[in-house]
């Protein structure tokens, strides 16, 4: 009996796979009909254009074959040629990685809560060496550069049993395996198929097999069915050894250029707060990747489109300046010089349309208060995590983790009059970076050559300032809101020291209290966290979502999700990922976005462009 069930459930699973596997193919064919044309007037274009492809179109040195597989074995072998593909491509990469992780404590009431926190900032190096670079000194922990792969990749236990965190670990999680993701040392088995927001996809559980070494991939992943790329992974590495840690992962990728899905976000957990559990650690983590198209533009290729006529200045301006015109020039010279090294190292996002909600906010309050100032004020986004604020000239920077958790309009303009109060009481920073050649520093020392902190006494005048200017402003109303962002902000406090630490402007926090328009809190109604309507602060990622490609940041679109416990508030809290994943569209791209997209390869990837159901 037991013999004949094992036949009915391998005869069961062969017609499931050539179920698939007969759908499977009629989406590829399709696909490759779909791109025939194109791919093979490519050639021919660049011959009858004279066009060469830019250094940094980078194209795949195999190309993939283009008929259907007809197997689950075919389709497992285009998993690892499509992988190993990705993994050669990203060898010329270096994109900014951050990490952000809370370590976790029971709370009766509120369920696992924030007990303490970590940040790392660096950049990933894709090259054969794959190493990162760090952008924040960690005192005492940047000790392990004769340290062998494991013991970087591996959170640790030292100094009498404190855990440590490598955050090499953590960026090592966008491949299940980078130097031998083959047959020879994993099981692909089929599970089932799915879709993933608009994309259908092949799900694999990944096991090692027996001798594979340690280190290896064990867990599950996602396959989309038309060029059979992962899109997502998510479980284990095997055989850590004692006194160290392999962490659980669930990593996601993007379809930002054609033919490739970028790793994005790496969403890390561990703990097991059950009755009666001992966690030997326990902690939520995120790790988000960003600027992979940072270093492969180059303002040389602006020269091909300057033209220079004789042109003669009549206008009455066309003057030497006088000593005030000089000295805001030279403020605008500092200010420009700033704004375009952040963007340039991967700290500050291109302009958009979150800048644009921003600026509408600070127009509000300058045009209510009768605010004139000789320049505009501008707005910018900061793509890190950690909350701050800072300005240099008439230029007011907010970091991502800030807009992320505010709760509303009223709390948003709360941050923004604080530093709008600093540029009317004129205490403007950072002209002494009008000299260029303080902008010649690497993009890992950004942080050690940059700086817009502000004595106490500023802080204290422009606290009082930004007060009165939302006092007179549309959000006069809207306050209490603000001042609970204030209490639940120093309710969390002692607990988000990272969080809560600014690397170039002023902290929010002094010694775990709110000094930072500290104030409205006084008038705002007490702190509930059994009132379900009560949202003093979001999540982090509530707010803002970036493009890990060109940098863009816009605003999340999602719906609204009914709360129903205490525990659903979260504030400053890091949660799981799970974006809703689609096909590249070459024509919802900006052209100014398409600049540094590498040539697609000769493969069915172009498909990819129409998004299947």
């Amino acid at each position: 009996m037991r013999m004949l069930a094992d036949k009915l459930r391998k005869k069961s699973m062969s017609a499931r796979n050539l179920m698939v596997l007969t759908v499977l193919a009629a989406t590829t064919m399709t696909a490759t009909a779909q791109q025939a044309a194109p791919a093979t007037a490519q050639p021919n274009q660049t011959q009858s254009g004279g066009n060469q492809a830019a250094p940094n179109q980078t194209t795949a040195t195999v190309a993939p074959p283009t008929t259907p597989p007809t197997t689950m074995d075919q389709v497992v072998d285009r998993v690892i040629l499509s992988e190993n593909g990705l993994i050669k491509y990203l060898t010329t990469r270096t994109p900014v990685v951050e990490t952000y992780l809370q370590n976790l404590t029971q709370d009766p009431q509120l369920g696992p809560i924030p007990q303490d926190d970590h940040y790392f900032l660096g950049r990933m190096d894709f090259s054969e060496s794959i190493d990162r670079s760090e952008y924040i000194r960690h005192d005492g922990k940047d000790k392990d550069k004769g340290e062998s792969m494991e013991q970087r990749l591996l959170g640790g236990i030292a100094r009498k049993f404190k855990f440590q965190y490598q955050p090499l670990g953590f960026s090592w999680m966008v491949f299940a395996d980078r130097t031998d993701f083959d047959r020879q040392h994993y099981d692909f088995h089929y599970a089932r198929r799915e879709f993933l927001g608009d994309v259908r996809c092949l799900v694999f559980d990944l096991t090692p097999n027996k001798d594979a070494g340690r280190g290896r991939f064990i867990g599950r992943i996602w396959v989309e069915d038309q060029d059979f790329n992962i899109v997502r992974l998510n479980g284990t590495y095997a055989h850590a050894s004692r006194n160290s840690y392999y962490f659980h992962m669930d990593s996601w990728r993007l379809n930002l250029i054609p033919g490739y899905w970028l790793p994005a976000y790496i969403y890390s957990e561990e703990g097991d707060f059950t009755a009666g559990a001992r966690n030997k650690i326990a902690f939520k983590g995120q790790t988000r990747l960003w600027g992979y198209n940072l270093k492969t533009t180059s303002a040389n290729d602006e020269l091909t489109n300057i033209r220079v006529d004789s042109v003669k200045d009549d206008t009455p301006s066309a003057q030497d300046a006088t000593p005030l015109a000089a000295e805001r020039q030279w403020q605008q010279q500092a200010e420009d010089n700033v704004i375009e090294r952040l963007e340039r190292a991967g700290l500050v996002a291109p302009e958009g349309d979150v800048d644009k909600i921003l600026q509408t906010v600070v127009n509000n309050i300058e045009i209510t208060n009768n605010i004139e100032l000789p320049r505009p004020v501008r707005t910018r986004v900061m793509m890190t995590s950690p909350l701050e604020t800072f300005s240099v000239g008439n230029t007011i920077v907010v970091s991502r983790g800030l807009i992320d958790v505010l709760p509303d309009e009223g709390s948003l303009a709360m941050v923004l009059s604080h530093e709008l109060a600093h540029i009317v009481l004129g205490h403007n920073l950072g002209s002494q970076y009008a000299f260029n050649d303080r902008m010649l520093f690497s993009d890992e020392a950004t942080y050690q050559n940059l700086g817009f902190k502000h004595i106490p006494e500023e802080e204290a005048a422009a606290d009082k300032k930004a007060i009165e200017l939302l006092k007179n402003s549309p959000y006069a109303q809207k306050l209490e809101t603000a001042g609970l962002f204030i209490k639940v902000l120093q309710a969390r406090a002692p607990q988000l020291s990272a969080l809560l630490h600014a690397h170039l402007g002023n902290d929010i926090t002094q010694n775990g209290m709110v000094t930072r328009m500290a104030q409205l809190a006084t008038t705002a109604p007490a702190l509930d966290w059994n009132k379900l309507d009560q949202i003093a602060a979001l999540p982090l990622g509530g707010r803002v979502k970036l493009n890990p490609w060109d940098d863009r940041v816009e605003m999340v679109k999602a719906q609204p999700v009914a709360i129903t416990s205490a525990r659903d508030k979260m504030p400053f809290e890091v949660t799981p990922f799970y974006p809703r994943l689609s096909r590249y569209n070459a024509a919802s791209v900006p052209a100014a976005t398409t600049a540094g997209v590498p040539a697609t390869p000769a493969t069915t990837a172009n498909a990819d462009q129409t998004p299947t159901n």
